[in-house]
């Protein structure tokens, strides 16, 4: 009888485990059940340009068909990379926004430990006009440590054969099988005629479309129909966001920044603030106005609290934009 028993509970438990194989297996193999190969992890999401505890500058990971993209190496990238699981040795495509240190003052740091890690394959940055001048300043500065190493036996390949700057235009600044890359001109830059940068550095926003996914990184700017051209049907807008000019005001004066400044620096402050970065309500605006499907807001200003969710934002956001709004922390993956 127990025998009987037994062996009726055995014949019953294969066919339940070759069921469940077999529909795991049809799962796995389906089109419709496939995860989505493209994704992003949002490294560093504080502004800048001063660094705070909690939150790394800015910095996006785009991983698509297993191949790395970096959007911005802010201060902290290396380290965050680290903490996201991320073979650092395998980054080979940076994309630079603008020259602002809290988009590039972890480059110099991420390239060192790449060329450490054996890095020989060449990784090649792009960037708006400087991104080249800036990446030749970085290997001057790294040929140094190269120079030792090569000196010591423990590396041959020179630093300067293996990193590479790439000032990009507009338009399709890149493609390979997984990715096509577009950049457009944003209005976070606005110099006066006779100013050192007047005519000579841009900011950019990109569009990254992958055969599974749309993804656009607006790096810094103000309202811009460029960026809102761009974004048309994105499946998602990774999109700096800023307070208001009366709350930046009101930071710069709580760090004691703002009495640092000359009353012309104050009115010049406040203007890029007010014209060179983006609000909620514009986020809104701009996000409904080009049909993107979801928004993560990242480059947040420092407020003070350590405890800010930043949910007043979602609600700005959210008087103008139906879809789905994130606040994104350090390390989050969409």
């Amino acid at each position: 009888m127990n025998r009987w028993f037994l062996r009726l509970v055995s014949i019953v438990t294969v066919m339940l485990l070759e069921s469940v194989l077999g529909k795991a297996a049809q799962t796995r193999a389906s089109p419709s059940a496939a995860i989505p190969s493209t994704r992003v992890i949002t490294l560093g999401t504080r502004a800048g340009p001063f660094p705070t505890a909690g939150r790394a500058q800015s910095s996006n990971m785009l991983v698509a068909n297993g191949t790395l993209y970096l959007v911005d190496a802010g201060e902290g990238v290396t380290r965050r990379l680290r903490r996201a699981g991320l073979a650092i040795r395998d980054i080979g495509t940076i994309f630079i926004t603008h020259p602002h240190s809290d988009h590039t003052g972890g480059l110099a740091g991420l390239l060192s430990t790449e060329y450490d890690l054996q890095r020989t394959d060449p990784v090649t940055i792009y960037g708006p006009p400087g991104t080249a001048a800036s990446v030749k300043g970085l290997v001057d500065y790294l040929t140094v440590s190269s120079d030792i190493r090569i000196s010591d036996g423990t590396r041959t390949v020179p630093v300067s054969k293996v990193f590479f700057g790439r000032d990009a235009g507009t338009g399709i600044v890149y493609r390979d099988a997984s990715v096509k890359v577009t950049a457009v001109e944003n209005s976070h830059f606005n110099f006066q005629p006779g100013s050192p940068a007047f005519g000579k550095y841009k900011s950019y926003s990109y569009r990254f479309d992958a055969p599974d996914r749309v993804v656009v990184f607006s790096g810094d700017t103000g309202p811009s129909e460029a960026l809102t051209e761009l974004a048309k049907g994105a499946d998602l807008l990774v999109t700096e966001v800023t307070a208001s000019a009366a709350e930046a005001k009101a930071e710069a004066s709580r760090t004691g920044r703002w009495a640092r400044l000359t009353p012309e620096e104050q009115a010049s402050y406040l203007r890029h603030m007010a014209e060179e970065h983006i609000t909620p309500e514009e986020v809104g605006k701009m996000a409904a106005r080009a049909g993107v499907k979801m928004v993560v807001l990242i480059h947040l200003p420092a407020t003070g609290d350590p405890n800010d969710d930043y949910a007043r934002f979602v609600a700005d956001v959210n008087k103008n934009f139906a879809g789905r709004i994130l606040i994104a922390s350090d390390l989050m993956e969409f």
